[in-house]
């Protein structure tokens, strides 16, 4: 292993985790504006003929067909990850984000093509979905897979950080849009934010193109270890590793969905919070999280991504009722420190520490297929429905967000049990152990 990456350079880590954390800013850029947008624009534009309520569930739906794709992208790109390489696969991901994002900006309303609109924007969410399906596994494994040991719960926060400034990016952007009138809002100005993706996505692809190929995967080229079909390896004989990822994941991105996305409409809508007041206290949390995310990783690598995780779990168990107790007080200070809190510490407890954690689970023959398939199902289980169901259970309870906080509180709780059964091996303990067995 050392003989690998030495071949790679003594600094090629730093550079394999700065690059994964530039290109996961842009990705979450393209990916958080839809979902912004779904929640404060796209129900008057793409939807106007439904009364205010359905015109947001069916800009949520359209939000969800992304995680849905997810799935299939982590499929599609782990295979080709596993037996072609971690970076090419994020160089034709970052372009399938980019893309879409800069069409959606392009897209005519309801007004001028009809119903069309809504398919070409389903279409465009779709390309969107498979790409990031694709990207998390391969951003992971390069930052991962590169690190030295003792350092790769820290590597691996790196391309969960980028989530934070992918967030502010978006949230600043359409911030800005949202000063505009109303009606130049909703005519031209939503579509701005959109249509700059295409800078964002040279910067990303000139920063990735410069990585080199994730010195994990050339030992297994090397070795000739590489097998047909990673995702068949990967369910029957992973199994348990699999659904204890989709277990702890499952709270991890419901709880950032439904705080991120749905608090949105939820603030606005119902509370009559100003959309700016939101939308600052979400670039709030987003920048604290900018600290936090990697500060989790590095204390990941102290005291175990596990239990860093699990802290992270308990915080959902413990905040999830002060959240929405404290949006309640329409106090922009207190609904600052509730994202702060909500982001900034909770959610970079769990996302931080899931890079080290969830690939120490996989081989590393089926890693980005064992990675990819567990955490992007659970994503379009938990982000892409949390919207909608947190929708409907605000409904059921009659304006009161209780019985979001039970469905939240009741996830918490999945992944903590999730999470003590998971091994708790590193990466490269486990490919040692598989090889001393002969299991791979």
């Amino acid at each position: 292993m050392q003989e690998t990456k030495t071949t790679h350079g003594s600094r090629q880590y730093v550079t394999a985790g700065l690059a994964s954390m530039m290109g996961t800013t842009i990705e979450w850029y393209d990916y958080f504006l839809y979902g912004t947008a779904a929640a404060l624009i796209f129900n008057k534009i793409f939807f106007p003929a439904f009364d205010p309520l359905t015109g947001t569930l069916a800009a949520f739906a359209t939000y969800s067909v992304g995680f849905f794709a997810r799935p299939l992208g982590g499929v599609i790109f782990g295979h080709f990850g596993d037996k072609v390489g971690r970076k090419s696969m994020l160089l034709i991901t970052l372009f399938m984000m980019g893309i879409p994002t800069i069409l959606i900006g392009l897209i005519p309303s309801y007004d001028s093509i009809g119903y069309w609109a809504a398919v070409l924007l389903v279409l465009m969410r779709l390309l969107q979905g498979i790409a990031v399906g694709g990207e998390w596994g391969g951003a992971v494994l390069m930052a991962v897979e590169h690190a030295p040991e003792g350092k790769k719960g820290f590597f691996g926060s790196l391309p969960q950080t980028g989530v934070a400034p992918g967030l502010i990016l978006s949230s600043l952007a359409m911030g800005a849009v949202a000063q505009l009138p109303e009606q130049d809002m909703l005519t031209w100005g939503w579509r701005i934010p959109f249509l700059i993706s295409v800078v964002l996505l040279l910067v990303g692809w000139f920063i990735r193109a410069k990585v080199a190929e994730s010195p994990d995967f050339e030992k297994v080229k090397k070795e000739g270890s590489k097998v047909e079909v990673p995702a068949l390896v990967v369910l029957k004989k992973h199994p348990k590793q699999v659904l204890t990822v989709v277990g702890c994941r499952l709270a991890e991105v419901t709880w950032f969905y439904t705080v991120a996305t749905f608090s949105l409409a939820y603030a606005t809508g119902t509370l009559g919070i100003p959309k700016s007041t939101i939308l600052d206290a979400i670039v709030w949390g987003a920048l604290a999280a900018f600290f936090t995310m990697p500060l989790s990783g590095i204390l990941a690598d102290k005291i175990g991504s596990k239990w860093m995780f699990v802290l992270g779990a308990c915080g959902i168990l413990v905040f999830a009722p002060y959240f929405f107790t404290m949006l309640q007080t329409l106090e922009r200070s207190t609904i600052i420190l509730a994202f702060v809190v909500a982001i900034g510490g909770i959610y970079a407890a769990l996302y931080g520490p899931e890079g080290q954690l969830f690939s120490a689970q996989f081989p590393a023959a089926v890693r980005y297929s064992g990675i990819s398939i567990a955490v992007q199902v659970s994503g379009a289980i938990g982000g892409g429905l949390a919207p909608i169901v947190a929708t409907w259970l605000l409904a059921k309870g009659n304006g009161s967000p209780q019985y979001i906080v039970w469905y939240l509180m009741g996830l918490g709780i999945i992944a903590v049990v999730s999470t003590f059964l998971m091994s708790g091996r590193s990466a490269d303990e486990l490919d040692a152990f598989l090889a001393q067995e002969g299991a791979k």
